[in-house]
């Protein structure tokens, strides 16, 4: 045996190293339980990866995002192997990792029952502590389709290979590479079961710490409704048991905030079967906060510059034709209506091409800009019945859309500027814990490279003076431009994607825009879009599972109730409610037969702010009783200092 050079990395610090050949990635690190892979030249491979000369490698820990989703795809593959020695019948689809969890799909003559799942989740165990082997080798085409020729979908895969697998879900990780693996669970050296991947995987089924099956779901293969259905089981693994207990009570209180029951037991909104999925009617009290989330964006897009527009709900399908969204997005939209002897017109997906209209209408100059338009508006996309979810995954939503035309050189200086008001805006909200994604360009792309690096790096640097930490997506940019994507953490730890700032090159040429520069030449401007909420729908169930029901006080509902301990003292409580009422505060006066512990309980199940109680000694001092969300309650508060309260922390936004 000679010796090689390798670099060893950690923390950062390299260290190079003399090693055998033949020597593994596994060995050149190092006996460490938590370092479950290594990333060797930058590729994520197995620990039993053998090195060559001038290789670097680096230790990937199981409680890192890259140890976690390795975790869960080896996972997925106890899992498969389970169904498959109960269900011999079974066939397999695709089995990747997810966020929080994987899932396989299966085709099965009969669907999985809750008895099923537990037998399934009985024999990984018994798996997990055989310490199988996960052990990888490459195979060719031919081999591939020899070995596996009772699995038609793998079979399908494999000639889909090199190409992300045409598209279906999760199947890059098993053929998007340039050639084809297999990898073996062996006990011992007997093989124990064999699966289609591209890895990497554990060292063994001993080193999965904590898992549990969630449930299963129907699942259309490599996502079209043309194909045989499956049946999909999801489950979850975690590096510790208690980061596994965490994650399943992080779920439990994520279905107790969940925004469809808290619309129906706080009576914001509903979804009626006789109008169609995915198409919200808003209930007064729905409709009073969603009145107050587009007055306050309204008042501070005004403040921050913006000019407001309106665009009708349908259009001539040209309008699309010229943007490009009836060749890109024609499945997501719906059919045409044809009207006016045969002319086709569509329900609008998105506002953009309409507003390009705008800055069409007229010649424009250098002195308009920027010119940043401003709209709520509705839009309608045809989601399949199966990822309608709520108001967060609806068929007609409202964006708070906007599209600001830039020159140039002033192109840096408005991106960082939007990205401050986005960002300060949603903090007005109650949102605080913001991360972002910065796509760059893609391989394939229109536009000059110099205008691509011209964006990114304004892109970036609009980042860096947010201050807002950041990843880089390499080239997960549109192929039209390359974009900045806000995401935010909720109060249970949840990451939602929610703003986004594109730079457009694409749309401004299609539309053949202009504007008159300083030295009389026509130039054509940077086109911006701006999505804040992303949409109004969407936004707001994030926000009511956000605050669980309970909304600070300017946003409620109804902020006041006001709660007479008898009869008699409802008259004095109509005053009080009248003082508040001047100060534009959302107040109500408990009227109803209830008594006062049953009217207390009303306005806490409802999660109204603040109750305002009065008996006779409040009536005789001029004051009320102030009981708060909480439970808390602060007795003889003279009224003008309980209306002050009140108004300050509506005004402050105050977050309860």
């Amino acid at each position: 045996m000679s010796e090689i050079n390798v670099t060893v990395v950690r923390t950062g610090e390299r260290a190079e190293a003399e090693v055998t050949t033949g020597t593994t990635a596994g060995e050149a690190l190092g006996e460490d339980r938590a370092v479950i892979a290594a990333r060797v030249n930058g590729e994520l491979r197995d620990l039993a990866w053998p090195l060559s000369a001038g290789d670097e490698v680096e230790p990937v820990a199981i409680d890192t995002e890259d140890g976690r989703a390795i975790l869960r795809h080896s996972t997925a593959h106890v899992m498969a192997q389970a169904v498959q020695e109960l269900f011999p019948e079974a066939k397999l689809g695709i089995g990747p990792p997810i966020e929080n969890g994987f899932y396989y799909d299966f085709d099965v003559p009969q669907p999985f029952t809750p008895d099923d799942l537990s037998r399934i989740e009985t024999r990984m165990r018994q798996i997990v502590k055989e310490r199988q082997r996960f052990s990888r080798r490459a195979v060719t085409d031919e081999q591939a389709r020899a070995e596996l020729a009772d699995e038609p979908y793998k079979l399908e895969l494999i000639g889909l290979k090199g190409s992300a697998g045409g598209g279906a879900e999760g199947a890059n990780v098993e053929v998007g590479g340039g050639e084809l693996t297999i990898y073996d669970n062996l006990r011992g050296e007997e093989l124990a079961w064999k699966d289609l991947c591209r890895g990497p995987h554990l060292p063994t089924t001993r080193h999965i710490p904590a898992f549990k099956l969630m449930r299963v779901a129907a699942a259309y293969w490599r996502g079209s409704e043309n194909n045989p259905q499956l049946q999909r089981i999801y489950g979850t693994a975690w590096e510790t048991k208690d980061a596994l207990k965490a994650h399943l009570d992080m779920l439990a209180e994520a279905e107790r905030r969940d925004h469809r029951r808290l619309g129906v037991e706080l009576d914001l909104f509903s979804f009626p079967e006789e109008i169609g999925p995915g198409l919200a009617v808003w209930h007064p009290k729905g409709g009073t906060i969603r009145r107050v989330m587009e007055d306050y964006s309204r008042r501070r897009h005004e403040e921050a510059g913006y000019e407001f527009v309106y665009t009708p709900h349908i259009t001539k399908e040209n309008l699309f034709k010229t943007s490009g969204h009836l060749d890109w997005y024609a499945d997501g939209m719906y059919p045409p209506m044809e009207l006016d002897q045969g002319q086709n017109y569509y329900l609008k997906p998105m506002n953009c091409p309409m507003h390009l209209t705008i800055f069409k209408s007229r010649g424009r100059s250098y002195r308009e800009l920027p010119l940043r338009m401003f709209e709520f508006g509705n839009v309608y996309r045809y989601e399949k019945s199966g990822v309608v979810h709520g108001l967060t995954r609806a068929r007609g939503f409202t964006q708070d859309d906007a599209h600001i035309f830039v020159t140039p050189d002033q192109l840096q200086d408005e991106l960082a500027s939007l990205l401050a008001f986005v960002v300060g805006l949603l903090r007005d909200y109650g949102l605080s814990d913001f991360t972002a994604d910065l796509s760059t360009r893609p391989d394939k792309f229109v536009g000059e490279i110099e205008e691509w690096n011209t964006a990114e790096a304004a892109l970036e640097e609009a980042l860096k003076r947010a201050e807002i930490p950041y990843t880089i997506a390499e080239g997960e940019g549109a192929f039209y431009a390359p974009k900045i994507d806000v995401h935010v953490r909720d109060a249970i730890g949840r990451k939602w994607q929610l703003s986004t700032l594109q730079v457009d090159f694409q749309l401004p040429q299609r539309f053949d825009i202009e504007y008159q520069a300083a030295d009389g030449s026509r130039q054509r401007p940077y086109m911006i879009h701006r999505a804040l909420f992303g949409s109004e729908e969407r936004f707001f169930g994030i926000m009511l599972e956000h605050y669980a029901g309970a909304f600070p006080p300017w946003l409620a509902p109804v902020q006041v109730v006001a709660i007479p301990i008898a009869e008699r003292h409802e008259e004095y409580l109509q005053q009080v409610a009248t003082k508040l009422r001047e100060h534009g505060i959302r107040v109500e006066v408990d009227r109803s037969d209830d008594r006062m512990q049953k009217k207390i309980r009303n306005a806490q199940t409802h999660k109204i702010p603040y109750m305002l109680l009065a008996g006779d000694r409040d009536v005789e001092e001029g004051a009320v009783s102030f009981r708060y969300r909480s439970g808390e309650q602060n007795n003889g508060v003279p009224v003008d200092d309980a209306v002050a309260e009140i108004v300050d922390a509506v005004r402050r936004r105050v977050q309860v």
